[in-house]
């Protein structure tokens, strides 16, 4: 009863404070829609606008994001055949465009001369624009008022494309200018012509509107609400502030213990599925014990839905074990989604889920436990040796081989959405484990593509999934591309000390592989020019990558075309036999590889049985110093700590396994 009176009041205020203006002008548009004056629908109105089927509003043709009390924001997306006069359409008497406008052109048959702050072929443009035109020339021009619509009018340019709104704050102390930008808006700056006509407890700002000398806007004084024209400015009553505060916290309440009620069901939709899967359940006591209490000291890292920790469960083996945030419904949808995904495929490079568990209002996944760390880690020279070529190219192989099973052994196919460098873990051996399908998703078996929001890493991201929503197995493949980029130049996927075409990766790796000029960006660690198969062998897998960074998904190759690929080059080492047996040998003082019964063991290393007089051996699957010993970094992934001491020796003490722990 007490909550309905609270209503009623509230509703009542809010009836109270609705703006009071001439009935000649109409200040709603549809239910959803109210604007104060002199912005309105009918004639009456200061600055009419136009009511769209009772949903949007529009200036002209032009829609309207929002009206403030000193500008307008319209909605100017990316249109490659918008002719350059339909910028007339900025232009009314009561308003005019902003100087923080930057008009993008194109089909200029000579560039106009540049007054943006941001260049217009970059990147960072590309990257937000998803329309694409045929013709790639991009000019941007600056101005205000009714002068710039005349100057793009009398350029030579045919199409006005869009336009970006920056604000730049240039921070003087700081020896640095901030740019914030919004893609795809005009800014429109408005006024009243004529001079100042303002209600009491108003003041006038006047403004200098284009062909008319004198134009004013009316504001409230601060402890005032309303229009400050017509409908005059009203104290904010304390009383009305206090009622909305105190629904706002019923509100809070009502949601909080909405919100509780979705946790506790999903929570037990989630302890159903677990028990109907193959995966073991955990108790919260032995999960307890394995993490000493989930200590700081075993805390491998924090990721964006929990916390990994090291921990030795029954078995006194290591395992990594993620622990969600608590009261986080998001991170439930993401452990089951990884405990029907991973309990569903089987395959030896991908991460395997030993087990979860759900008690104590926590969701706890355990995975097997990744000793050396991420791929991403030492790319970055973050931990370890550099890895050798051959390592690189055996790990980016295993990685393809693990997607294309996700792609093409289950029906419908899994997408796992989130492939990257830091989702690839390398065990002992080196060998790669893809991890991480909390964003996965399961295909449709009918169509080629799944619609869902984009999400994903940025540099990462598909940039068609990311246009029209449209997943598919082609995603993976465009991340997988980015991955093979990293791995040829050990080059940070995003990097804002790079110039600003080459920010992205991506679109860097792009333009250098696509102009024959792939040894400007190869890692010189590598040592790419030691002998012609490396050479060879680097370049093959950068144009491989050029192919699956192809803007249309049709353009890509399979990941099953990609793994196949891969072991190929992988493969395709002449070297003299006895050269390589030899180099063998230095290898088996160190390290050791898996083999088959269709390969020998000479001297630790594997080669494959070839005719008399081949010359043909595998490449070694193991860099020559096995990497090691590794350094402590600081690292987030959640399966990454070295554990030095056999399964024979007794567990080390809480010091020595502080030193053992590696980021």
């Amino acid at each position: 009863m007490e909550i309905t009176v609270l209503v009623v009041m509230f509703f009542t205020v809010l009836f109270l404070a609705q703006p009071r203006s001439s009935t000649c002008c109409n200040l709603h548009c549809g239910t959803n829609i109210t604007v104060q004056y002199p912005f309105g629908f009918s004639e009456g109105c200061g600055i009419r606008l136009d009511c769209n089927d009772n949903k949007t509003m529009s200036l002209g043709k032009i829609i309207v994001k929002s009206v403030t009390s000193d500008n307008i924001l319209l909605h100017f997306p990316a249109n490659c055949s918008r002719k350059i006069n339909e910028s007339n359409q900025l232009i009314g008497p009561n308003y005019a465009p902003t100087k923080r406008n930057n008009f993008l052109i194109r089909r200029c048959n000579k560039p106009l001369v540049n007054k943006c702050l941001i260049q217009a072929n970059s990147s960072l443009i590309n990257d937000h624009l998803s329309a694409s035109c045929n013709d790639d020339g991009v000019s941007c021009y600056r101005g205000e008022g009714r002068s710039v619509v005349n100057e793009l009018n009398m350029s030579d340019c045919s199409v006005l494309y869009t336009s970006i709104l920056i604000n730049s704050n240039n921070n003087k102390s700081a020896d640095s200018v901030v740019l914030a930008l919004e893609f795809e808006v005009v800014e429109l700056e408005w006024g009243i012509p004529g001079n100042c006509n303002c209600s009491t407890d108003a003041k006038c700002v006047r403004v200098r509107l284009e062909g008319v000398n004198k134009g004013f806007r009316c504001q409230c004084t601060e402890g005032f609400e309303g229009d400050g024209f017509r409908g005059g400015c009203r104290r904010v009553a304390a009383a009305g502030a206090c009622l909305i505060a105190a629904l706002a916290l019923i509100c809070y309440y009502v949601r909080r213990r909405s919100t509780s009620r979705k946790y506790k069901m999903s929570e037990n939709r989630l302890l159903g599925e677990a028990r109907n899967s193959t995966v073991p359940l955990f108790s919260y006591k032995d999960i307890e014990r394995a993490t000493n209490a989930f200590s700081e000291k075993q805390k491998l890292g924090t990721g964006a839905y929990g916390t990994v920790y090291a921990g030795k469960l029954h078995n006194d083996e290591w395992v990594a074990i993620k622990k969600l945030r608590h009261q986080d419904t998001d991170g439930i949808e993401q452990i089951m989604n990884e405990i029907k995904l991973l309990s569903s495929v089987s395959h030896q490079n991908l991460v395997r889920l030993l087990g979860c568990c759900i008690e104590n209002g926590e969701q706890i996944l355990v995975y097997e436990f990744m000793p050396n760390g991420t791929l991403a880690q030492h790319l970055q020279r973050e931990r370890g040796h550099v890895l050798p070529w051959t390592v690189r190219l055996t790990i980016a192989t295993e990685t393809a081989l693990a997607i294309a099973h996700l792609h093409t052994a289950t029906h419908p196919p899994i997408y796992h959405r989130d492939i990257k460098s830091s989702n690839i873990l390398l065990d002992v051996n080196f060998n790669s484990k893809v991890a991480d399908f909390g964003l996965s998703r399961l295909g449709m078996t009918d169509n080629s593509h799944v619609s869902t929001a984009p999400q994903g890493t940025p540099g990462y991201v598909d940039p068609q999934y990311h246009q029209n929503f449209h997943l598919s197995d082609k995603s993976d493949v465009y991340s997988f591309g980015v991955v093979l980029v990293e791995i040829v130049t050990a080059l940070k996927v995003v990097d804002f000390s790079r110039p600003a075409t080459e920010i992205n990766l991506a679109a860097l790796a792009i333009d250098r592989i696509g102009r024959g000029r792939v040894d400007e960006i190869i890692d010189p660690l590598l040592e790419p020019n030691r002998d012609a198969w490396t050479l060879s062998s680097i370049h093959k897998v950068a144009e491989l990558a050029f192919r699956c960074l192809a803007f249309h998904r049709d353009m890509r190759p399979s990941m099953v075309e990609v793994s196949q690929e891969l072991e190929q080059i992988r493969l395709g080492a002449w070297a003299p036999l006895d050269e390589n047996i030899g180099m063998a040998s230095s290898i088996a003082s160190s390290c050791s590889s898996p083999f088959d019964g269709s390969e020998k063991s000479q001297g630790g290393a594997t080669v494959k049985k070839l005719g008399v007089g081949s010359r043909r051996v595998v490449v070694p699957h193991r860099p020559i110093d096995c990497l090691t010993p590794m350094k402590e970094v600081s690292d987030s992934s959640p399966i990454s700590m070295r554990d030095p001491w056999s399964s024979e020796q007794s567990s080390p003490s809480t010091n020595s396994l502080l030193r053992n722990i590696v980021h």
